[in-house]
């Protein structure tokens, strides 16, 4: 049978968030088809999920025009491919104690659910190399952004002789080969964030090195306005919080602050979350709200799965991509 994923889901996935993620799918598939272009967000531990497993396959078949992104995402992806052997998982892990925790922070673990990342094979194999790539940008007087980095790092070659999962599976290599345009708001906020604003403390590096998250809204709107014509750019968020929060909000800042009245509205959304849609909550805000910000239009096709996204992220995309 051809196909036999999406074989399955078209069949038993029929009602309630299985029939909406179904929908999703199908409207993400129509949209690409129509001419639109696509903006996946990530948030929470997508990466330390292995969600590059199917989200590097739809970046290298063109399904992915741009990624927003928390700085974890960005770099856990690399901790992964570098260190993946070294990782622990902890299936137990609503069973452990506080004494538990200690023990695993001793060991130089820090846990991500069920799943323990290693500090010295992970963070620090990556900061060895992308220190020295931050100093020679200081050195000639160059800055960048925190992404560009990171491809900097991944196109050298350095990384390779660490590898431990096929290189296929990391979405971040899928992307620097083709150089997809990636924003990361609020990369301080990061393992290699907090790592750069130590050498910053010590007096090593300067904070203007690594380009801000204003400049990544700045530069975000001049993408938008030059890719947002036709069918325009959809948005797949998945989970809430900064990642979608922040590249969403481009097009009210254009329409409303900039006066670029004719400025089109985000053509396709979905978002994957179980954030409760109450006490406030940006994050778990039905699409309707978003009319009344400037975000979305009346006809904008709408989708909410709530479920969690280790689950319901790699189903649609393997729907995308004909698996």
């Amino acid at each position: 049978m051809s196909a036999p994923i999406s074989a399955f889901i078209e069949r038993h996935y029929r009602h309630f968030n299985s029939a909406a993620l179904l929908d999703a799918a199908k409207g993400y598939v129509t949209h690409l088809d129509q001419g639109g272009q696509m903006m996946v967000t990530l948030a929470g531990a997508m990466s330390t999920a292995e969600l590059g497993r199917s989200l590097a396959e739809m970046i290298r078949q063109g399904k992915v025009d741009i990624i927003s992104c928390t700085g974890a995402n960005l770099e856990e992806d690399l901790m992964n491919l570098v260190a993946h052997n070294s990782y622990k998982r902890v299936p137990h892990y609503r069973d452990l104690s506080p004494a538990d925790e200690r023990e695993l922070l001793d060991q130089g673990f820090n846990r991500v659910t069920d799943t323990c990342i290693p500090e010295e094979e992970a963070f620090r194999r990556l900061q060895k190399h992308i220190h020295q790539l931050w100093k020679q940008a200081e050195t000639s007087g160059q800055r960048f952004f925190p992404h560009e980095f990171m491809y900097q790092m991944l196109l050298s070659g350095v990384l390779e002789q660490y590898f431990e999962i096929d290189p296929r599976d990391s979405w971040m290599l899928a992307a620097a080969e083709r150089n997809l345009p990636i924003v990361v708001p609020g990369w301080e906020d990061s393992t290699m964030g907090n790592i750069f604003a130590s050498y910053c403390i010590k007096g090593e590096l300067h904070a203007s090195t690594v380009k801000s998250g204003i400049e990544y809204m700045v530069w975000l709107a001049d993408w938008y306005v030059r890719n947002s014509e036709g069918q325009g750019v959809g948005f797949f968020q998945i989970g809430g919080g900064i990642a979608g929060d922040f590249p969403i909000c481009v097009v009210p800042m254009l329409y409303q602050d900039l006066e670029m009245e004719d400025i089109p509205f985000w053509s396709y959304f979905c978002q994957i979350s179980d954030s409760t849609t109450s006490y406030g909550s940006y994050s778990g805000a039905v699409p309707n709200e978003k009319i009344t910000w400037g975000k979305l239009d009346i006809d904008t096709p709408k989708f909410v799965v709530e479920s969690d996204a280790t689950i319901v992220a790699p189903l649609i995309f393997a729907w995308v991509l004909g698996w």
